[in-house]
């Protein structure tokens, strides 16, 4: 995407209200770096972020990684952050199974980083289980969705880490959460409640975490049916960048419309 892309929000109304913005809540794949390449512009609009007297932070619904993981992917891309900055839906779901499924067991259909965020949590994971959780699993097996849906047969409810259908790669696309949550829902009938962006829960937990209030807070990210949803309907502003998923035709066909569109945030750097 070109330096000239068209800000769906232009002038003076979409300046002044980057202006109240205090905090940046920033996307990971496609948005800051894709696959293992970290975008030019990423550093230098954390530094024009940090030179306007504004603060950021990462929120990914990439549920394959933990904390500890991507805060050393950051670090390996000379973006050194304290553990607080570095917010993810696996936090966003285990924060809400420790308050409703007190002392309840769980079957992780995830890769080994989520599992262990599970043990460290200390929720039991075992076969038998209390509820199903499906994460974006880069160890899935075919064992998994069979215990997983003769679970979910058996009346176990299900939840899912993060909605997406896809994650950006160098290269392009791999099936995501949402991808193998779909394929459990052909099976069983049964669909997934999702805890990663757009849920109102990872609202919460963003505004809960930052300590902003919603009109000091942008969420800004690649894709319109989680980045950009996640804010739709209340004071957050939402800033779309095309470096990742989102294409002009998607954006002009989808009903989620974003406050702000950049082609990416070098652009949205030089707009501040």
């Amino acid at each position: 995407m070109g330096a000239n892309f068209v800000q769906y929000s232009t002038g003076d109304e979409g300046r002044a209200r980057l202006q109240k913005i205090k905090m940046y809540v920033l996307d990971m794949d496609g948005t800051i770096y894709l696959g293992d390449r970290l975008f030019p512009f990423t550093q230098r609009f954390l530094s024009t972020v940090r030179a306007k007297g504004a603060d950021f932070c990462f929120f990914t619904n990439n549920s394959s990684r933990n904390r500890e993981a991507y805060l050393q992917k950051l670090a390996g891309m000379g973006i050194e952050i304290p553990p607080e900055k570095m917010l993810i839906s696996n936090g966003v779901l285990l924060d809400w199974l420790q308050a409703h499924h007190p002392g309840e067991s769980a079957y992780v259909v995830g890769t080994p980083a989520l599992c262990a965020d599970f043990d460290g949590a200390g929720i039991q994971r075992q076969e038998d289980a209390d509820y199903v959780v499906l994460g974006f699993d880069t160890t899935l097996t075919y064992e998994k969705l069979v215990t997983a849906c003769g679970l979910v047969r058996a009346g176990k409810p299900i939840y899912g880490v993060n909605p997406d259908l896809n994650c950006p790669v160098e290269g392009g696309f791999i099936p995501d959460c949402g991808s193998m949550a779909a394929l459990v829902k052909a099976s069983t009938g049964v669909g997934c409640e999702f805890f990663g962006k757009p849920s109102r829960h990872t609202l919460s937990y963003m505004l809960a975490h930052t300590g902003c209030q919603p009109q000091e807070m942008a969420v800004v990210g690649d894709r319109l049916y989680t980045d950009i949803a996640v804010a739709a309907g209340t004071e957050v502003t939402s800033i779309l960048v095309m470096s990742g998923e989102t294409t002009p035709e998607m954006l002009a066909e989808s009903e989620t419309k974003p406050d702000l569109v950049f082609a990416d945030l070098g652009q949205l750097a030089d707009c501040l």
